[in-house]
């Protein structure tokens, strides 16, 4: 399963130990050393947006593999902004408020345009919130929900209760721990503003010497 946005970052894990964090493709090329090592070795991928569970065929050579999960060729992207198109909609106001619009510099369809974004805007925040409590349970779903303490710590951060959450998750092992937490505390990155700064993937291959 390949992703178009090669700025996306994913992590890895082997047996409760993070092993690769970075683009697919070195992550999913890190794996395959990790199981060349260790033919046992089951590893869980997710990307690190939405910790979603990724599925990677990493059959064939290295070169397969890259080859498998590079975007699909193609026109590359023309520069500039990307046209808007306009979707025309009746709107039913009362009087007084198509007067004020009227008043509005630009007219009524720039006014309500504006509002609409501003309050976009304005509910970001929460948008965001609720992004990272869902990311967060997807992870320690797949990740944890066989471990001690899982329900609770579950039930902790849909609370808001990060205290908690931190003891209720104190038998995991520490990665996962810090994974859990990182979908916890860090702003979920769009694809207009911020985005992860990932580069090329870290691989922990300390235990399979």
């Amino acid at each position: 399963m390949a992703t178009d946005d090669p700025e996306a970052g994913f992590v890895a894990f082997v047996a409760g130990r993070r092993v690769a964090t970075g683009p697919l493709t070195d992550v999913a090329v890190a794996i395959r050393g990790v199981q060349e090592q260790d033919p046992e070795a089951t590893a869980l991928i997710f990307d690190r947006r939405t910790a979603q569970v990724v599925d990677l065929d990493l059959r064939g050579s290295e070169r397969d593999i890259v080859a498998r999960l590079a975007p699909p060729g193609g026109q590359p992207a023309k520069r500039g902004r990307p046209k808007l198109g306009v979707v025309a909609r009746e709107v039913t106001l009362l009087p007084r408020h198509w007067e004020w619009l009227g008043r509005q510099p630009g007219g009524a369809s720039v006014t309500l345009r504006r509002l609409v974004e501003a309050a976009g805007k304005a509910d970001a925040g929460a948008e965001n919130a609720r992004a990272r409590t869902e990311a967060a349970y997807r992870f320690m779903a797949a990740a944890a929900g066989d471990l001690p303490g899982f329900e609770e710590a579950a039930r902790a951060l849909f609370a808001g209760d990060r205290a908690r959450m931190e003891t209720c998750m104190a038998p995991w092992p520490p990665d996962i721990r810090e994974e859990a937490l990182r979908f916890v505390d860090n702003r979920v990155k769009s694809a207009s503003t911020n985005r992860l700064d990932v580069g090329p993937a870290e691989v922990d291959t300390s235990g399979y010497d």
